[in-house]
């Protein structure tokens, strides 16, 4: 199975759920496709190594040949081509490497070049769980293209954990859209509550199965208890508020390594 970790919101402790659950399993793979801040390796300490990088075909216009026609930039739905008196402007920052450009222009004035976007990484050797992560270069903002080409990286043959970004923008489209199940991390405060209904939101217009998880319940907020069981929404697990869970977060400790019933209630979790 693929199944994704997500939320509405950053802080929920999406990661915690990540790791946790990868670290219950044998034989699995975990991706941080949180590719803007990838933090799972935090905890792993695992040595990485590159394993490529992740590039995008922009256009160079050889405006000698242009003619301004304007085909290029009435094409781009990015608006990455501006055509204006005196020539074609492009913003490579824009651009998302379709290529359409190239194609339409009746001149051929236009050929493609590459543009680093940033790169995969992997754990050196044989690493439980076998980890995968992404890392966008300094100031992209083609972060989805990035988690495509980590994604390309899952095994069928294995369970794959997948930590995505916070939010419900196109990052966490590009990490959940075709996984076997999400399992959306929620607290029990009101910020909680008002992401996850729109995380709901995304899931079910992408018709994924999912459940809830509500990290450092027993803030005293019910709503979210009240919400899963209006909306009929399973709630898989409860992890507690507390102390001493901080405490191993704190010092980049996986809780599941140091108390007794973590692994179990991961696993519990899994069953349902």
């Amino acid at each position: 199975m693929k199944i994704a970790i997500a939320s509405g919101k950053g802080g929920t402790g999406k990661t915690t759920v990540s790791l946790n659950l990868a670290l219950s399993l044998s034989d699995v793979q975990l991706f941080d496709c949180d590719v803007e801040e990838p933090n799972c390796n935090l905890f792993l300490g695992f040595d990485l190594e590159k394993v490529e990088d992740v590039i995008c075909p922009v256009p160079v216009i050889d405006q000698e040949k242009c003619n301004i026609c304007r085909q290029c930039s009435d094409f781009c739905r990015y608006n990455a081509l501006a055509a204006i008196s005196t020539r074609v402007l492009f913003f490579p920052s824009l651009c998302h490497g379709c290529g359409g450009c190239a194609v339409l222009c009746p001149e051929k004035a236009i050929q493609e070049s590459q543009r680093s976007l940033g790169l995969i990484e992997k754990a050196k050797g044989r690493s439980s769980p076998e980890f995968y992560r992404g890392l966008l270069n300094i100031g992209e903002t083609m972060t989805s293209a990035v988690i495509k080409a980590l994604k390309k990286h899952i095994d069928d043959r294995k369970t794959a954990i997948l930590d995505a970004p916070p939010g419900t923008s196109c990052p966490v489209i590009a990490s959940i859209g075709d996984v076997d199940y999400c399992v959306l991390v929620t607290e029990s405060t009101p910020f909680g509550f008002h992401d996850l209904k729109l995380a709901v939101g995304v899931v079910r217009a992408l018709k994924i199965p999912f459940g809830i998880v509500i990290n450092r319940w027993g803030l005293g907020d019910s709503r979210v208890e009240e919400y899963c069981k209006a909306e009929g929404i399973p709630v898989l697990l409860k992890i507690p508020n507390d102390l001493r869970i901080a405490e191993l977060y704190s010092r980049g400790i996986p809780f599941v390594q140091e108390m007794r019933d973590g692994k179990n209630s991961f696993l519990v979790c899994l069953k349902q």
